[in-house]
Parts: structure tokens; sequence; C-alpha cells
């Protein structure tokens, strides 16, 4: 492997200071008393606290300033960024001033890990500081951090700017990404309290948190293209899951209440910054309830969801103010396509449906039925005007093959999707019950696959065995929790809200 000048700097003092007889990467705990964050927040109102008289904290060295036997750093742990002071008669034993002017002025690097001792105190300048007593190399680097790049603005104040003007570097990155933006660590937090929120509002209610199968013998639950892969040893096929929801229903089969599942799903489908193939996706079921009650239900977690994160049901998102606040807007699928472009096509069959598709310069191929006409007219041409959290309800029988009929309606399915922003954030519907029409739905999408419909669902005989036995009326949704996380961190793009996303090769 070749390096350049600053790594193989690194790898000499790598190698000098094992020569002094210290280890760069001891084997034994470090143990951490206390965060930068807790002495930042509490320090000026409780200077007299013994805690604050013996710290010991570990993490990342972010700056030096070397004043001859004297020095200033900042070091960062997993809360936050705090500074030290540093005293070659205080870290050094006896007469040994080697350790300071070897070591520390002339071995240690930005980005190495060290743990230190001491107290703290505030500067003269205000900065609450650490006062090192003692100084131990916890894990060299050899690889140089980015330099996050800062300026002062008219009125005086700092502005951090991004290291990476590279995103990809960014994405493909994620360690360098979180060592050094703030932000970014920031909308990851964010993201596991979006989590622990849900999660928490369906415990209240009593509903069990689930593990399904990811690998399946037969994909389904979705209208999507699976990944395949083939197991050895049984000698068959398998895909990894596009959905949780026929599992999930089999656990309602079973006489459970309410069960839900944080999962990753997977679709072998196109990227955007709305789509990753590897996305996560949360499933609740709930027997004896009805997709009218899903919503209201819907309503108070993405209330209590944003309360928890932000104290308050506005969000900024991008150029858009969005209220989570309740009641939300409400439209059927056929109302809000005559808003948006004028044109009623509840009774329009799938001749009329191309011919006005071809009018608004939608793209479509001859394997798309009726449902999936009006999806793409729906989608290119009225999503993008929903920016207030908008219930869409009624969608087409054809589109719906898991969702009952409506009770009143004919043609269409007891269905709701929750459009926030412009993109579809949920998917929920009063669950088919009846295993005589489901295995109908299920042929239905089978002739469509024929005709090339590559998202088309199969035939799944066990799941129509299990509903025989009895499904009871049961509210089911899907919420993706990565477009979710995307609002509530106004992010732009759902690379911004996953860890490791999937990324094309590098070129070499």
């Amino acid at each position: 492997m070749d390096y350049n000048e600053q790594e193989l700097e690194r790898r000499k003092s790598l190698n000098e200071i094992i020569d002094i007889g210290l280890n760069p990467y001891p084997s034994e705990s470090f143990e951490i008393n206390i965060s930068s964050k807790n002495i930042k927040e509490n320090y000026l109102t409780k200077k007299n606290d013994k805690k604050f008289k013996n710290v010991v904290l570990a993490g990342r060295l972010m700056s030096r300033r070397i004043m001859g036997s004297a020095s200033f750093a900042e070091i960062m742990d997993s809360s936050g960024k705090i500074q030290l002071y540093i005293r070659r008669d205080d870290i050094c034993e006896g007469d040994d001033k080697s350790l300071y002017n070897d070591i520390f002025k002339k071995k240690l690097d930005l980005g190495d890990i060290i743990g230190i001792s001491g107290f703290v105190f505030e500067t003269k300048l205000g900065e609450i500081t650490i006062h090192v007593k003692s100084l131990k190399l916890l894990s060299k680097s050899l690889k140089p951090i980015p330099i996050v790049k800062e300026a002062i603005d008219d009125k005086g104040n700092k502005a951090v700017y991004d290291a990476f003007t590279d995103k990809e570097t960014k994405y493909r990155k994620r360690y360098l990404d979180l060592i050094i933006n703030k932000s970014s660590r920031k909308t990851f937090i964010k993201r596991s309290k979006i989590i622990n929120s849900i999660r928490s509002f369906f415990n209240e209610n009593d509903y069990l948190e689930v593990e399904t199968p990811i690998l399946q013998p037969i994909y389904g639950g979705a209208s999507a293209r699976p990944f395949k892969t083939y197991h050895n040893t049984l000698d068959m096929p398998l895909y990894l899951r596009i959905a949780n929801e026929l599992y999930l229903k089999r656990l309602i089969i079973g006489g459970f209440k309410g069960v839900y599942e944080f999962g990753k799903d997977f679709r072998n489908e196109g990227m955007s910054r709305f789509h990753n193939p590897e996305f996560t996706q949360c499933e609740l079921y709930v027997a004896y309830k009805d997709y009218i009650w899903m919503m209201k239900f819907l309503e108070d977690l993405f209330v209590k969801v944003c309360l928890d994160l932000n104290g308050n049901t506005k969000i900024k998102c991008g150029e858009n103010e969005i209220n989570f606040k309740k009641p939300w807007k409400k439209y059927t699928m056929y109302e809000v396509i005559k808003k948006f472009i004028g044109v009623d096509v509840t009774n329009m069959g799938k001749k009329e449906l191309s011919k006005l598709c071809k009018d608004l310069k939608i793209k479509t191929d001859k394997s798309m039925g009726r449902g999936r006409l009006i999806d793409e007219i729906f989608g290119e041409k009225c999503e993008k005007n929903l920016i207030q959290p908008t219930f869409i309800t009624d969608y087409p029988i054809e589109m719906s093959p898991l969702a009952k009929k409506h009770r009143t309606k004919e043609g269409v399915v007891e269905r709701f999707e929750l459009i926030c922003n412009g993109k579809e954030l949920c998917n929920a519907f009063s669950e088919l019950n009846d295993p005589i029409d489901q295995k109908e739905r299920f042929n239905q999408q089978i002739e469509l696959g024929k005709q090339g419909d590559n998202e088309a669902m199969i035939l799944d005989d066990d799941y129509i065995e299990a509903l025989e036995y009895g499904l009871p009326p049961t509210a089911g949704i899907g919420i993706g929790i990565d477009r979710l996380t995307m609002i509530l961190t106004n992010s732009e793009s759902i690379q911004d809200v996953i860890f490791f996303p999937q990324m094309k090769p590098k070129k070499k």
C-alpha cells in the first residue's frame, strides 16, 4: 500500500513510541468517570462538587497549541469537545521531562485517542477547561482526519462548514463524518429517539414487539422486485423480504391483539435521494380495528414523536414548515387527482388512462394495469404538492391486493397513505381477511405478472391457508422510518439518515 507523506510520518512516530517502551494500543480498560457534556453543563453552578476535583475521561485529540512547557488542547468524547491545559511538570514523574517533549509535543497527532485525568477550572476568558494531571495514549491514529472548515461571519459568529466537499466520501466513510460533523451525530441521535418514541407508544398500548423472517421462501406483502439468494443445504431459492406484513398477520391469527416489528426490508429497485435498496420499516397490526381507527392512532403517534423529539409539532423541512398538529387533511385518491389535474378518473378504463398519461407526458408501458396507471398519475402530478401531513384514501382495488374492499364504495379498498413533504411516509389498510377474496386477488396479480408487471405479487398458499383459520378484523400499517427521519431532522437525502447507505463501487 502506498502512503502519503503525512501517513509515513505517523508511522514513524508510531515506531518511535514503541521504541521508547510505550504500547500505542494498550489492552487494559480505561475507567471514565464523567463526560465532557456533563462537565460543561454543570461546572459553573456546582464548582465545589468533589466530582470536578478528579475527572477522568477519554477522547480523540482534535486540536493542540504548544507553548513551551505548557499546552492547550481539545479532545472530543462521545458527548462533545472540551479544552485541556497540559503542563510538562504535571504529567511527568520526577525529572523525566522526555515524556512531554518526546511524546506529547512530537509524537502525538490530531486524531489520536488519549485518556486524561485532572481537575476542572475556568480560564480568564471563561473557557471551562481540564487541568491535566496524567495523560495516556490509548490508540494511535495512522491517518489524518479531515480538517473542519470554520469562518467568522459579519456578525462575529463562528460558522462551521462540512469538511466533505464530496458527498460520496461522507457516505462511504461515515466514521470520519461522525468524527468531524456534529450535525451528523445529532441526526443519528435523533433517529434513535424517533424509534424509541414509536416503540414506547406501542408498548404503552400493550402491543408486542416481534421478529419475523428476513429470508423468505415466497416474498410478499408489497408490490416490489426482490433480491434473490440460494440456500445450499435446503437446496432452494430464498428471497430477502420486501415487507413484514404476511408473517405479522399470521401472528394476529395466532391470537395476539397487536404486534409490531422494526425491521430491514429489501427491494431490488432504483436508487434516489428517497430510495435505498435496504431500508428500515416499522409495521404494526392490531386486531379488531380498521383503517379509520388507524388514522386517528397515527395522528396521536406522530404528535407524540414530534413532542418527544423537539417539544413542538412544527418542523422545519427545507423551505417548508410542516405542522403535525391534528387533525390532518384528507382526500380520496380520485379527489386529489381531480384537484391537481382537473380530470375525474373515477370511471376511466385502462385505454382512457393510458391516453391521459400520454397527454400529461407520464411514461407508461403496456404491462401497467388500471391501478398502476392511476398511481403513476398521482405520483407524477399530485404527490409533490402535498406538503402538510395528508391522508390519501380509497385506492383502486387493482392497486391494493391485500386490502379489504370498501364497505360502501365500489371498486376501491379501505386503504390510506400518509403523504408529507411530497412523499409517502405510511401505508395502511383494513386488512383483507376473506381467504377466498384474497386468493382471487393473488390470481389477478399473477395475470399482471404474465403481462410484464415485474412488481406484481405472487401466490402464497401457506398464507391463504392461515387465513382459512380466521384472521380477525385487523388494521395494519407500515411506517417508513428513514423518510420520517428525513423530515424530522431536515435532511435532504435518505443517505443522510442511514449510517451506511448502499453506494456504487468506486472507480479504480
